[in-house]
């Protein structure tokens, strides 16, 4: 049995919830967390595409004229604020993009939200893929961030409505375990890619198409939520659907509390209003320092530019892709301890430890960085390799925490009638600080040189005293009571 908690109707002690994991929220879950895959494959095809010949030759032919100057600084070859505009444009338009999917997640419900999706994206991915000039190339990259909008919106929605209390956690990292294969693939894809020129990179963004193909599909097949249903009317359908995600008849208790949120959200008419109001602001907070902070750790600057990077520690152009392979790895592998340790240990053991090995990797990298990379020089081979192992580190340590629980905490933590605009709060957080890291790192990295790893382990350490004395533990607790079990009290929830 994997139930959750409920409160009783004379407001006793929780009674329980019944239902367990099935087969058909195992399937649902899969297809759904494609919306991740999208992501991912966008982040790490990014990097990638950018240090390629022919896409420099192309779209930045200065950059390429500096990248292959053997007395460029090491630190600044690549700072262009257009290459990082091809990177940082998807996100500025995913953080538009998401308070639209915001309303279409309430409008329409979560399921049109992520097919919309998924259209976005494939259109995106054409124009990218048969680019022949800048405009043409961002342009692209805007469609893609609608639909990376939309789908971050609405995927981690879907996830945690669809799952049990007792597997909320597991089901939700679902989204992120497909952004860490996302980005595995596409460091694979970039590794091959990178020996066809000149139009390897058309091959690595149009491979984009797929997850976004599959998602397209695959939302024709899942159902909507049974939240979604009852809060368009559709009770009969939506307690079938209970039935079936639940696994068990008996479903009335969690029905009816569906019902009651139902009532409370047809009540308010302006959520973005309600989420200024005292009692919306923790849980609002909080969602949206989960991702701030979630940037902050430098996890994008290094996965973006991870060819980059290991290019200017002293790698060639194909052994740097392969370094990034390697960290595609570990991060999908670490993710794995999240899903399966997550509704166990809880949110707060996850956060803690991560920000004690993150702190670690980001101050040993920029040590060594500042001992030993000068201006024109490269690593000696085995002091390469220990950064690349410190990147490893770092990577592991996030894609166990901060990495899967900057989107199930807001995703989970908010009650029905704020939740859509709630997490389309934290939502466009992430792409705006993603934005900016994604279009400043190049510029922070020359004019900042090895000091930025520095940068990012201050955040690191802030993030570490926001978790021990803000962030409250909501481990098994119904995704319906957070707001009497958590926020009212503000404290460690009942297991």
């Amino acid at each position: 049995m994997a139930g959750g908690m409920s409160l009783s109707s004379d407001g006793g002690p929780p009674t329980s919830l019944e239902g367990k994991f099935t087969f058909y929220v195992a399937v649902c879950g899969i297809i759904a967390a494609t919306g991740g895959l999208m992501f991912g494959y966008d982040i790490g095809i990014s990097g990638g595409v950018t240090a390629m010949d022919g896409f420099l030759e192309k779209f930045f032919p200065n950059v390429y004229v500096r990248k292959h100057l053997v007395h460029e600084d090491n630190y600044c070859k690549y700072d262009n604020q257009g290459l990082q505009l091809f990177t940082s444009s998807l996100y500025l338009a995913a953080l538009i993009a998401s308070f639209s999917a915001s309303k279409s997640c309430t409008k329409y419900g979560r399921k049109p939200t992520m097919q919309a999706a998924s259209a976005f994206f494939l259109v995106g991915t054409v124009l990218c893929a048969a680019a022949v000039n800048l405009v043409m190339l961002i342009i692209g990259r805007i469609f893609l961030g609608v639909g990376v909008g939309f789908a971050n919106q609405a995927v981690p929605l879907f996830l945690s409505e669809l799952a049990p209390a007792k597997i909320r956690g597991a089901l939700n990292i679902l989204f992120q375990l497909d952004v860490t294969i996302g980005i595995f693939i596409a460091n694979i894809v970039n590794y091959f890619t990178s020996e066809i020129h000149p139009w390897g990179w058309r091959l690595s963004l149009g491979l984009a198409g797929v997850p976004a193909s599959i998602l397209c599909l695959g939302s024709f097949i899942i159902p909507e939520t049974p939240t979604s249903l009852v809060q368009h009317g559709k009770l009969d359908v939506g307690i079938k659907m209970l039935r079936k995600v639940r696994g068990v008849e008996n479903v009335e208790a969690e029905f009816e509390e569906l019902k009651q949120a139902s009532k409370v959200a047809e009540q308010v008419r302006h959520p973005y209003r309600m989420l200024m109001k005292r009692p919306s602001q923790p849980p609002l907070v909080i969602g949206i320092l989960m991702q701030v902070f979630q940037q902050f750790t430098g996890i994008n600057a290094i996965m973006f530019y991870a060819p980059v990077l290991f290019q200017t520690v002293g790698f060639k152009n194909n052994a740097s892709l392969l370094s990034s392979v390697i960290t595609g790895i570990v991060n999908v592998l670490s993710t794995l301890i999240s899903v399966f340790s997550v509704d166990k240990a809880g949110r707060r053991v996850l956060l803690l430890s991560a920000c004690f090995f993150m702190f670690i990797a980001q101050t040993t990298i920029g040590s060594i960085l500042h001992v030993y990379l000068k201006a024109t020089n490269s690593l000696h081979k085995g002091t390469a390799i220990v950064v690349v192992l410190l990147v490893c580190m770092f990577v592991m340590s996030f894609a166990w925490s901060w990495g899967p629980l900057g989107w199930l905490i807001p995703s989970e933590t908010f009650p029905l009638e704020t939740r859509a605009a709630g997490f389309s709060f934290a939502v466009s957080a992430n792409m705006l600080f993603t934005f900016l890291i994604a279009q400043a790192f190049l510029s922070m990295m020359c004019h900042m040189k090895s000091s930025i790893f520095f940068f990012f382990a201050v955040w690191i350490f802030i993030m570490a005293i926001f978790v021990v004395f803000l962030l409250p533990e909501t481990k098994g607790v119904p995704i319906d009571e957070m707001n009497e079990r958590v926020w009212k009290q503000h404290c460690v929830s009942p297991t």
